[in-house]
């Protein structure tokens, strides 16, 4: 498990095809501090 502390930038990439659970708070807005055409409402599965 790799944990990536608050307020760090980061880009997750790999070479190869991979699987990956992203566990993060239900207010986190997807486009961070910007809110623009690429902000998404929140999805519950």
């Amino acid at each position: 498990m790799h944990i990536v502390k608050k307020g760090i930038e980061h880009k997750p990439y790999a070479d190869n095809e991979c699987s990956i659970l992203l566990i993060e708070p239900s207010d986190t807005i997807n486009t961070g501090a910007i809110i623009d055409r690429k902000t998404a409402k929140a999805e519950w599965i």
